[in-house]
């Protein structure tokens, strides 16, 4: 029987309480040797939602697992059919001012590295380099047969030509990028194949269900090795593969800020829980260091 993946954590009752004080963060960032890891929180004011926040899509949506989507024709023509018609609007989102607040720490030379566990490119697209994608990009489409790669945008072409006149009424937008479709919708949507040897696609992210590459974790935990400190903006840390690296900084004796509204389950590792929307947040922390942030409007 396959175990379906850990989607909620239910919080003890004697979880430190969150604050409003956002003097820990400076302090820390203001020394320096910064490590931000980043969840799906960070980017709900570029219009993508979180999955565990107020109103988060885990409420009315499981996301596909790896074991689903493997096992079933059908379960990857719903995945397609609902991932084509949500990239049309995921694939449009810019960053907003928490990611440029981000990228600004990182050229002020306060941060040793950006570890994201979103697959929406954001971070890049505000300018922080080196940023490790933890579960992946959905900009990326790779073969389960042959292990050739391609553009996310290359595939959506072909997705329209073989699907001309789709556009059913989502009912909403998922973390993951795919929106909510009843299976009527699906309808007969087309699936298409590997261009290059007729295999199935993938998108070139971590489903639920399936392992991060041991690779990018060994390299996660040496950055964490680094670093003087973890910030953690934006996850409920629900699940293993962001909350091993709180624990791993910890463990050190490094301090660890996580700032998010909601409890999450790393807030007993953490020196402190700064409970505000983040976008102001790290703007106001970003002016109080004297680091300039970049104006989207210019």
């Amino acid at each position: 029987m396959r175990m379906r993946p850990t989607l909620s954590w239910i919080p003890d009752a004697d979880l430190p309480p969150g604050t409003t004080d956002l003097e820990p963060v400076v302090e820390t960032l203001g020394r320096g040797g910064v490590l931000v890891l980043t969840g799906a929180g960070i980017s709900t004011e570029s219009g993508i939602p979180d999955y565990r926040g107020e109103g988060g899509s885990l409420s009315r949506h499981t996301p596909m697992t790896y074991q689903d989507f493997t096992a079933s024709a059908g379960a990857r023509r719903r995945y397609w059919a609902r991932s084509h018609l949500g990239w049309r609007t995921f694939g449009r989102a810019r960053p907003n001012a928490g990611h440029r607040a981000v990228a600004a720490f990182g050229r002020h030379g306060l941060l040793t590295g950006v570890v994201t566990q979103n697959v929406d490119g954001l971070h890049q697209a505000a300018g922080s380099e080196g940023t490790v994608e933890l579960h992946g990009s959905l900009a990326r489409v790779v073969c389960l047969s042959c292990g050739a790669t391609g553009s996310r945008r290359e595939l959506a072409a072909r997705l329209e030509e073989a699907n001309r006149g789709f556009a059913p009424l989502p009912a909403a937008l998922n973390p993951d990028g795919d929106a909510d479709l009843r299976d009527d919708q699906v309808g007969g949507f087309r699936v298409v194949p590997c261009a290059a040897c007729g295999g199935v696609l993938k998108p070139d992210v971590v489903f639920f269900g399936e392992s991060v590459p041991p690779e990018r974790v060994a390299h996660c935990r040496e950055l964490v090795d680094r670093a003087a400190a973890l910030l953690v903006l934006g996850s409920s840390l629900t699940v293993m593969s962001g909350l091993r690296f709180v624990r791993q900084a910890a463990a050190a004796g490094k301090p660890v800020l996580i700032v998010n509204r909601d409890v999450t389950r790393g807030d007993r590792h953490a020196a402190a829980r700064v409970a505000l929307p983040l976008g102001p947040a790290l703007t106001a922390v970003a002016a109080r260091l004297g680091v300039p942030v970049d104006d989207p409007s210019l």
